[in-house]
């Protein structure tokens, strides 16, 4: 080969390789690298979460969302490229154009005369069970504002949901906590003792208070609260998780969910527990007395009053409920109901042929118990707690997807963990 052609062949290969070099070094190459980096952290996120789903059953979430139906239809229609707003009273006509509000009037439709709301009722899909007791408590205040000069006072079981205590300082709202007894109900000698018969009263009731599933006695404190006679009163109900179970059992457990036998005002549910949705959202139903007495600050933006305190609301959320409640099987809820508390009634009994001491309320999905060790604690994902009298405490919520043969696995390992 004579000089020219190496000299050729080298500035060839140099310009390859500087080339080579290059596209290595070129932005694209790098953002594709890193766009693998990331999109292999979040494949091996994803096989985390799902190794993890089939035994979590320490908190209250049903991990069988059955959501791909609505998934695949919302791809196919094309619905996804549609960025949605359900902002405003979905009982009126959004000049925001894309929403769901004709869906989220048909869910609120649906669990007002479960929950005894008769036709003079209003309602919205709420972010969280949270969202649904902060709009209990604001819509309770104004309420109790409009019948009296005097400010309220809020009562709540000391088991009650956390989100009280802090909704109240949010509000500016004083707070009285009541004593508990050991299954979680609200201490009805100490709400007694502490209502105040000179000022409104604002009572939010735990139906399933967070840890031990305890309900609280609505009857007796009615019958309180007649007896003292604060000057106008307000009734909440927290009924997050078991709302959805109480309110498709037949009586006399449905009756505790329901307005016009318990006297209640308003009631929030959650919609990522009893009912698979896949992230939080929740349903807050009141009368329409109540809705009218909230603040009539007209949006000429939005042509009306926004009677939610979150101003954007999700329109998906209501998507996905009005999805289960419309293309489940017919019985399907009443079924699952009493499944979770028979399966509770089922562990519970388990646990304690076993000698390990153990706890149930009532109509509740919840058993609670001694605590095992950490191990257990961590590969289940069990909450723990502890009282005075019955020491530290974890506990199991009974969802959909926690089957028989999962439970019978849990009360072998149980077994092992405490030597029986």
């Amino acid at each position: 080969m004579n000089t020219s052609s190496r000299l050729s062949r080298s500035f060839i290969l140099t310009g390859a390789l500087l080339a080579l070099a290059l596209f290595l070094s070129s932005p694209a190459l790098a953002r594709s690298v890193e766009q693998q980096k990331a999109m292999d952290w979040l494949n091996s996120y994803a096989a985390e979460m799902l190794q993890s789903r089939p035994h979590f059953i320490g908190y209250p979430i049903n991990q069988d969302t059955e959501l791909a139906g609505f998934y695949e239809w919302y791809k196919e229609s094309g619905l996804y490229e549609a960025a949605m707003n359900n902002v405003g009273d979905p009982y009126k006509t959004s000049s925001l154009l894309l929403n769901s509000h004709p869906f989220e009037r048909d869910v609120i439709d649906y669990f007002a005369p479960r929950f005894g709301f008769d036709k003079d009722y209003w309602g919205f899909v709420t972010a969280s069970g949270t969202d649904g007791n902060n709009h209990g408590m604001y819509f309770g205040k104004k309420v109790l504002q409009a019948q009296s000069d005097l400010p309220p006072l809020a009562y709540v079981s000391e088991e009650a949901h956390y989100s009280i205590k802090k909704l109240a300082d949010v509000q500016g709202l004083e707070l009285r906590l009541i004593k508990a007894d050991p299954m979680g109900r609200m201490d009805l000698a100490d709400f007694e003792a502490q209502l105040d018969p000179t000022r409104p009263a604002l009572v939010v009731i735990a139906m399933g208070t967070t840890f031990k599933g305890g309900i609280d006695n609505q009857m007796g404190i009615n019958a309180i609260l007649e007896k003292v006679g604060p000057p106008a009163v307000y009734r909440h109900q927290d009924a997050a998780l078991f709302g959805s179970i109480l309110g498709f059992l037949p009586p006399p457990a449905s009756d505790l969910v329901n307005s016009a036998k318990m006297g209640f005002d308003s009631i929030a549910i959650s919609g990522h527990k009893f009912w698979g949705l896949d992230e939080p959202a929740g349903v807050f139903i009141s009368t329409q007395y109540v809705r009218d007495n909230i603040n009539p600050f007209e949006v000429a933006y939005l042509k009306d009053a926004v009677p939610t305190i979150t101003c954007s609301r999700s329109a998906i959320s209501p998507l996905k409920l009005w999805w289960k409640i419309t293309f489940s099987e017919p019985n399907v809820f009443e079924n699952q109901a009493a499944q979770l508390i028979a399966s509770a009634e089922y562990l519970h009994a388990e646990l304690q042929k076993l000698g390990i001491k153990s706890w149930l309320n009532e109509y509740s999905n919840t058993v609670f118990f001694e605590r095992p060790s950490q191990m257990i604690m961590d590969y289940y994902g069990l909450a723990p707690d502890e009282n005075p009298e019955q020491g530290k405490l974890a506990h199991v919520l009974i969802m959909q997807h926690v089957s028989k043969d999962l439970l019978d696995t849990f009360i072998a390992d149980m077994k092992k963990d405490f030597g029986k």
